[in-house]
Protein backbone atom coordinates (compact mmCIF):
# COMPACT_ATOMS: atom_id res chain seq x y z
CA UNK A 1 0.00 0.00 0.00
CA UNK A 2 1.26 3.49 -0.84
CA UNK A 3 1.89 6.69 1.77
CA UNK A 4 -0.72 8.32 -0.06
CA UNK A 5 -3.49 5.15 0.44
CA UNK A 6 -2.45 4.48 3.79
CA UNK A 7 -2.87 8.02 4.45
CA UNK A 8 -6.24 7.94 3.18
CA UNK A 9 -7.06 4.52 4.74
CA UNK A 10 -6.42 5.67 7.75
CA UNK A 11 -8.11 9.22 7.86
CA UNK A 12 -10.93 6.93 6.38
CA UNK A 13 -11.06 4.95 9.68
CA UNK A 14 -10.67 8.04 11.72
CA UNK A 15 -13.60 9.95 10.66
CA UNK A 16 -15.72 7.17 10.33
CA UNK A 17 -15.15 6.68 14.34
CA UNK A 18 -15.76 10.63 14.34
CA UNK A 19 -18.92 10.71 12.78
CA UNK A 20 -20.24 8.34 14.93
CA UNK A 21 -23.78 7.63 12.72
CA UNK A 22 -26.31 6.13 14.25
CA UNK A 23 -28.82 6.19 11.06
CA UNK A 24 -27.32 7.14 7.69
CA UNK A 25 -30.66 7.82 5.78
CA UNK A 26 -32.71 10.76 7.32
CA UNK A 27 -36.27 9.35 6.63
CA UNK A 28 -38.97 8.21 9.31
CA UNK A 29 -38.36 4.37 8.14
CA UNK A 30 -34.45 4.53 9.47
CA UNK A 31 -35.71 6.69 12.78
CA UNK A 32 -37.68 3.66 13.69
CA UNK A 33 -35.77 1.18 12.69
CA UNK A 34 -33.15 2.43 15.29
CA UNK A 35 -35.53 3.93 17.66
CA UNK A 36 -38.81 2.26 17.50
CA UNK A 37 -40.71 5.34 15.89
CA UNK A 38 -40.60 7.26 13.16
CA UNK A 39 -39.89 10.85 14.58
CA UNK A 40 -37.89 12.17 17.41
CA UNK A 41 -39.03 14.96 19.61
CA UNK A 42 -36.40 17.34 18.85
CA UNK A 43 -33.41 17.62 16.03
CA UNK A 44 -30.75 20.07 17.12
CA UNK A 45 -28.64 21.64 14.45
CA UNK A 46 -25.61 22.68 16.05
CA UNK A 47 -23.27 25.62 14.45
CA UNK A 48 -20.69 24.49 12.08
CA UNK A 49 -19.39 25.50 8.71
CA UNK A 50 -20.49 22.52 6.40
CA UNK A 51 -23.54 24.03 4.96
CA UNK A 52 -24.98 20.12 3.86
CA UNK A 53 -25.89 20.08 7.41
CA UNK A 54 -28.39 22.17 6.91
CA UNK A 55 -29.63 20.84 3.62
CA UNK A 56 -29.63 17.74 5.80
CA UNK A 57 -31.63 19.25 8.55
CA UNK A 58 -33.80 20.93 6.65
CA UNK A 59 -35.00 17.47 4.27
CA UNK A 60 -35.32 15.66 7.88
CA UNK A 61 -37.84 17.75 9.03
CA UNK A 62 -39.61 18.25 5.51
CA UNK A 63 -39.76 14.45 5.71
CA UNK A 64 -40.98 14.08 9.12
CA UNK A 65 -38.26 12.99 11.13
CA UNK A 66 -38.84 15.46 13.55
CA UNK A 67 -41.38 17.69 14.94
CA UNK A 68 -39.14 20.72 16.00
CA UNK A 69 -36.04 22.05 15.24
CA UNK A 70 -33.02 23.36 17.81
CA UNK A 71 -30.49 25.51 16.28
CA UNK A 72 -27.48 25.54 18.33
CA UNK A 73 -24.43 28.49 17.75
CA UNK A 74 -22.93 31.99 18.49
CA UNK A 75 -19.51 33.07 17.81
CA UNK A 76 -16.52 30.38 17.38
CA UNK A 77 -14.13 29.07 15.39
CA UNK A 78 -16.94 27.58 13.19
CA UNK A 79 -18.44 31.17 12.52
CA UNK A 80 -16.16 32.27 9.86
CA UNK A 81 -15.68 29.08 7.97
CA UNK A 82 -19.78 29.21 7.75
CA UNK A 83 -20.26 32.56 6.74
CA UNK A 84 -17.39 31.82 4.22
CA UNK A 85 -19.59 28.96 2.74
CA UNK A 86 -22.62 31.05 2.91
CA UNK A 87 -21.24 33.69 0.21
CA UNK A 88 -19.83 31.05 -1.71
CA UNK A 89 -23.27 29.20 -2.48
CA UNK A 90 -25.29 31.00 -5.25
CA UNK A 91 -28.33 29.65 -3.71
CA UNK A 92 -27.64 32.12 -0.58
CA UNK A 93 -26.68 35.70 -2.84
CA UNK A 94 -26.70 38.69 -1.13
CA UNK A 95 -27.51 37.03 2.38
CA UNK A 96 -26.38 39.54 4.72
CA UNK A 97 -24.48 37.99 7.88
CA UNK A 98 -22.29 40.44 9.20
CA UNK A 99 -22.57 40.29 13.48
CA UNK A 100 -25.19 37.17 13.20
CA UNK A 101 -24.28 34.73 15.39
CA UNK A 102 -24.19 30.44 13.83
CA UNK A 103 -27.75 29.84 14.78
CA UNK A 104 -29.36 32.99 13.42
CA UNK A 105 -27.43 32.64 10.04
CA UNK A 106 -28.84 28.63 10.21
CA UNK A 107 -32.34 29.81 11.25
CA UNK A 108 -32.36 32.56 7.93
CA UNK A 109 -31.27 29.90 5.38
CA UNK A 110 -33.90 27.37 7.15
CA UNK A 111 -36.68 30.00 6.99
CA UNK A 112 -35.73 31.74 3.77
CA UNK A 113 -34.62 29.43 1.24
CA UNK A 114 -35.97 25.80 2.93
CA UNK A 115 -38.81 27.26 3.55
CA UNK A 116 -39.08 25.96 7.08
CA UNK A 117 -41.60 27.71 9.36
CA UNK A 118 -40.21 29.61 11.75
CA UNK A 119 -43.14 28.57 14.51
CA UNK A 120 -40.87 24.99 14.73
CA UNK A 121 -37.92 26.24 15.70
CA UNK A 122 -36.16 27.23 18.60
CA UNK A 123 -32.55 29.38 18.45
CA UNK A 124 -29.86 29.38 21.14
CA UNK A 125 -27.72 32.03 19.39
CA UNK A 126 -24.85 32.15 22.83
CA UNK A 127 -22.92 29.12 22.82
CA UNK A 128 -19.38 29.87 21.73
CA UNK A 129 -17.64 25.98 21.77
CA UNK A 130 -18.66 22.37 21.80
CA UNK A 131 -18.95 21.93 25.14
CA UNK A 132 -21.05 25.25 25.57
CA UNK A 133 -23.54 23.72 23.03
CA UNK A 134 -24.65 21.21 25.26
CA UNK A 135 -24.84 23.13 28.32
CA UNK A 136 -26.64 26.42 26.55
CA UNK A 137 -29.38 24.15 25.06
CA UNK A 138 -30.10 22.35 27.92
CA UNK A 139 -30.43 25.57 30.03
CA UNK A 140 -32.84 27.47 27.47
CA UNK A 141 -34.72 24.10 27.04
CA UNK A 142 -35.04 23.58 31.19
CA UNK A 143 -35.80 27.30 30.80
CA UNK A 144 -38.80 26.48 28.74
CA UNK A 145 -39.99 23.56 30.99
CA UNK A 146 -39.14 21.30 28.08
CA UNK A 147 -37.09 17.90 28.23
CA UNK A 148 -37.63 16.09 24.82
CA UNK A 149 -37.33 11.96 25.22
CA UNK A 150 -35.66 11.73 21.68
CA UNK A 151 -32.76 13.90 20.56
CA UNK A 152 -31.42 13.43 17.38
CA UNK A 153 -28.42 15.34 17.16
CA UNK A 154 -26.61 16.76 13.49
CA UNK A 155 -22.91 18.36 13.69
CA UNK A 156 -20.12 18.53 11.07
CA UNK A 157 -19.31 15.01 11.27
CA UNK A 158 -15.78 15.90 12.30
CA UNK A 159 -17.01 16.55 15.78
CA UNK A 160 -20.18 14.65 15.81
CA UNK A 161 -19.01 12.07 18.47
CA UNK A 162 -17.47 14.81 20.77
CA UNK A 163 -21.17 16.44 20.40
CA UNK A 164 -22.64 13.28 21.45
CA UNK A 165 -20.38 12.91 24.70
CA UNK A 166 -21.23 16.47 25.74
CA UNK A 167 -24.93 16.17 25.35
CA UNK A 168 -24.47 12.82 27.16
CA UNK A 169 -22.40 14.38 30.10
CA UNK A 170 -25.01 17.63 30.82
CA UNK A 171 -28.02 15.72 30.45
CA UNK A 172 -26.32 12.69 32.45
CA UNK A 173 -28.94 13.03 34.99
CA UNK A 174 -31.87 12.03 32.34
CA UNK A 175 -31.58 8.42 32.00
CA UNK A 176 -34.59 8.61 29.56
CA UNK A 177 -33.14 10.67 27.37
CA UNK A 178 -32.03 8.68 24.05
CA UNK A 179 -29.47 10.56 21.76
CA UNK A 180 -29.47 9.49 18.02
CA UNK A 181 -26.27 10.63 15.79
CA UNK A 182 -27.43 12.10 12.26
CA UNK A 183 -24.19 13.44 10.93
CA UNK A 184 -25.12 14.42 7.45
CA UNK A 185 -22.50 12.40 5.70
CA UNK A 186 -19.45 10.17 6.58
CA UNK A 187 -16.62 11.79 4.01
CA UNK A 188 -14.68 9.36 2.50
CA UNK A 189 -10.83 10.27 0.71
CA UNK A 190 -9.29 8.45 -1.97
CA UNK A 191 -5.91 9.13 -3.58
CA UNK A 192 -6.98 10.77 -7.21
CA UNK A 193 -4.34 11.78 -9.53
CA UNK A 194 -1.86 11.43 -6.70
CA UNK A 195 -3.70 13.10 -4.33
CA UNK A 196 -5.70 13.03 -1.57
CA UNK A 197 -9.45 13.89 -2.54
CA UNK A 198 -12.58 13.27 -1.43
CA UNK A 199 -14.70 10.79 -2.97
CA UNK A 200 -17.47 13.08 -3.19
CA UNK A 201 -16.02 16.12 -4.79
CA UNK A 202 -16.03 19.72 -2.50
CA UNK A 203 -18.74 22.18 -3.28
CA UNK A 204 -19.81 24.77 -1.60
CA UNK A 205 -19.84 24.71 2.88
CA UNK A 206 -17.52 21.63 2.20
CA UNK A 207 -13.82 21.41 3.56
CA UNK A 208 -10.99 22.25 1.63
CA UNK A 209 -8.89 19.12 2.32
CA UNK A 210 -6.37 20.71 4.52
CA UNK A 211 -9.21 22.01 6.70
CA UNK A 212 -10.62 18.67 7.08
CA UNK A 213 -7.65 17.13 8.10
CA UNK A 214 -6.77 19.19 11.18
CA UNK A 215 -10.19 19.14 12.41
CA UNK A 216 -9.58 15.18 11.89
CA UNK A 217 -5.95 15.44 13.55
CA UNK A 218 -7.57 17.67 16.11
CA UNK A 219 -10.42 15.55 17.50
CA UNK A 220 -8.74 12.83 18.53
CA UNK A 221 -6.72 14.16 21.21
CA UNK A 222 -9.58 16.26 22.58
CA UNK A 223 -11.37 12.53 22.79
CA UNK A 224 -9.00 10.96 25.02
CA UNK A 225 -9.70 10.27 28.61
CA UNK A 226 -6.10 11.32 29.73
CA UNK A 227 -5.02 14.74 31.49
CA UNK A 228 -4.79 16.68 28.27
CA UNK A 229 -7.99 15.34 27.11
CA UNK A 230 -11.82 16.71 27.45
CA UNK A 231 -12.60 13.42 29.43
CA UNK A 232 -13.34 13.16 33.11
CA UNK A 233 -9.85 12.70 33.99
CA UNK A 234 -8.80 15.95 31.83
CA UNK A 235 -10.87 18.82 31.07
CA UNK A 236 -14.37 17.21 31.43
CA UNK A 237 -16.23 18.67 29.02
CA UNK A 238 -17.45 15.18 27.71
CA UNK A 239 -18.54 11.77 29.23
CA UNK A 240 -15.59 9.38 28.86
CA UNK A 241 -15.15 8.34 25.29
CA UNK A 242 -13.66 4.57 24.20
CA UNK A 243 -11.10 4.83 21.26
CA UNK A 244 -10.86 1.69 19.34
CA UNK A 245 -7.00 0.26 19.15
CA UNK A 246 -7.58 0.66 15.42
CA UNK A 247 -8.37 4.59 15.25
CA UNK A 248 -5.43 4.87 17.68
CA UNK A 249 -3.42 3.16 15.50
CA UNK A 250 -4.50 5.13 12.06
CA UNK A 251 -4.33 8.27 14.37
CA UNK A 252 -0.46 7.43 14.93
CA UNK A 253 0.40 7.15 11.45
CA UNK A 254 -1.40 10.31 10.85
CA UNK A 255 0.72 12.40 13.01
CA UNK A 256 3.83 11.65 10.92
CA UNK A 257 2.29 13.70 7.55
CA UNK A 258 0.12 16.12 9.53
CA UNK A 259 1.08 16.44 13.00
CA UNK A 260 1.69 20.46 12.15
CA UNK A 261 -2.46 20.54 11.85
CA UNK A 262 -3.59 19.14 15.21
CA UNK A 263 -6.45 22.40 15.78
CA UNK A 264 -5.16 22.98 19.58
CA UNK A 265 -5.81 24.16 22.18
CA UNK A 266 -9.67 23.77 22.96
CA UNK A 267 -12.03 24.74 20.49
Amino acid sequence: MSTLMQQADDLNTVAAFLAAPDVRVLHPEAVAEHLGRPQVDLLVLLGNGVLPTIDAAAGAFRRGVASELMLVGGMGHSTDPLRAAVRDDPRYDGFPMDGAPEAAIMQNLLVRWHGIDDRHITVEPTSTNCGANAEEAYRLLQAQGRTPTDILLMQDPTMQRRTWASFRRVWREHDAVRFVNAPAFVPVVQVRDGQLAFETPAGPGRWPMKRFIALVMGEVPRLRNDADGYGPKGRGFIVAVDIPPAVEAAYDRLTEPFGDLVRWPPG
